[in-house]
């Protein structure tokens, strides 16, 4: 991968952007892409996208969500210490002992979530996994009057795992799920920016807002943009770790490139045009099933305006909603590429319809 494109994906995943608060992250997104698109805009709530090849047909929705999950201010109590809720997916029991940051108007502020020594519990009967109302937060100040000087219910907080390469092509940071989404999109862009003559759709990439939450921005922008098909880029689970059940969670492995998933959602002409463009340019292709949902922006999709054709092409990811997240460079890679060979393909005018 080029070392510019890197770098902005070490900007985009180490930007905080917890759901409902993605603005500082949108920012990151809309400055790189706008040097490939004809027009860049944002709608009420910060959903953003970026339009090349404007009046183009058919147009063409290329999305990923920008939020990742967190945590926000609920309680302060006597002495200071700070009570949490969960935005999205968070799992009390690894968010024990970590180093966070509490992001307020006037700044960022630090703080650990508390963990109570093992010799003080030692003691003590079978302990059940921690609630979220069990974890607490020290800023290091003295009593409530103190804290309140500095953070205000509502403040989001995040975590402050951030992006390192662990070896050769495999890199960890705590927000992947689903910032190589929006990376992959504006790198998509970028591609088809460079074959912008052999061009016939209009190609929105988007940058949408609260998926971890309800997949909200997906239905506003969806709905707005009236694309005439889509492609969700978004992770998936890798399940080539200890521990993990195959035959439930099926075989994805990292470093053998982007799934595609099959069934539900995700029109099964879009699927096979993905499938063939893959084929041709070489890309490996791992399939995923799914039965009632894909658990992703597609989901919402598909059946707004009485329906949408759309493809779910996801990334293989590791410890899925933990600091620690695990992909491969050379899977994400691959995404843009697919994606801009799916726009390149389009005809003018065409149309994605189930044969009957």
């Amino acid at each position: 991968m080029r070392k510019e494109s890197i770098e902005f994906l070490r900007n985009l995943v180490n930007t905080a952007s917890p759901s409902g608060y993605e603005t500082a992250g949108q920012r990151v997104w809309l400055n790189y892409v706008k040097n490939y698109a004809d027009e860049t805009f944002s709608d009420n709530y910060g959903n953003c996208v970026a339009v090349l090849n404007k009046g183009g047909s058919p147009r063409l929705m290329i999305a990923g969500h920008a939020d990742e999950i967190a945590l926000t201010v609920n309680y302060i109590d006597d002495n200071g210490f700070i009570y949490v809720r969960k935005i999205g997916g968070i799992d009390p029991a690894i968010t024990k002992a970590q180093r966070v940051t509490i992001h307020t108007k006037n700044g960022p502020v630090k703080g650990v979530v508390g963990n109570v020594a093992p010799h003080l519990v030692k003691n003590d009967k079978e302990k059940k996994p921690p609630e979220i109302s069990d974890l607490f937060i020290d800023i290091g100040v003295s009593n409530k009057k103190e804290a309140e000087k500095i953070v205000n219910i509502g403040n989001p907080i995040t975590v402050n795992d951030e992006f390192e390469i662990l070896r050769n092509d495999i890199v960890v940071a705590r927000a992947f799920d689903n910032r190589i989404g929006t990376f992959a999109v504006a790198e998509t862009l970028r591609l088809l920016k460079e074959n912008n003559s052999k061009l016939q759709a209009e190609v929105c990439a988007v940058s949408n807002i609260m998926e971890e939450v309800g997949l909200f921005g997906a239905r506003q922008i969806a709905y707005s943009l009236k694309p005439d098909v889509a492609v969700v880029v978004d992770v998936t689970h890798a399940t080539d770790y200890p521990t993990v059940n195959k035959a439930k969670h099926g075989d994805v492995k990292i470093g053998k490139g982007p799934t595609l998933t099959f069934g539900g959602c995700n029109h099964p002409v879009v699927v096979e045009r993905l499938e063939t463009i893959a084929k041709a340019k070489k890309i490996n292709i791992q399939r995923e099933a799914m039965s009632n949902t894909s658990g992703t922006d597609t989901d919402v999709i598909f059946w707004t305006r009485g329906g949408i054709p759309s493809a779910l092409v996801s990334l293989p990811n590791r410890y899925m909603h933990s600091p620690v997240e695990i992909v491969s460079l050379k899977d994400l890679e691959q995404i843009p590429e697919l994606l801009a060979g799916f726009a390149l393909s389009l005809k003018k005018g065409e149309e994605f319809k189930v044969k009957i």
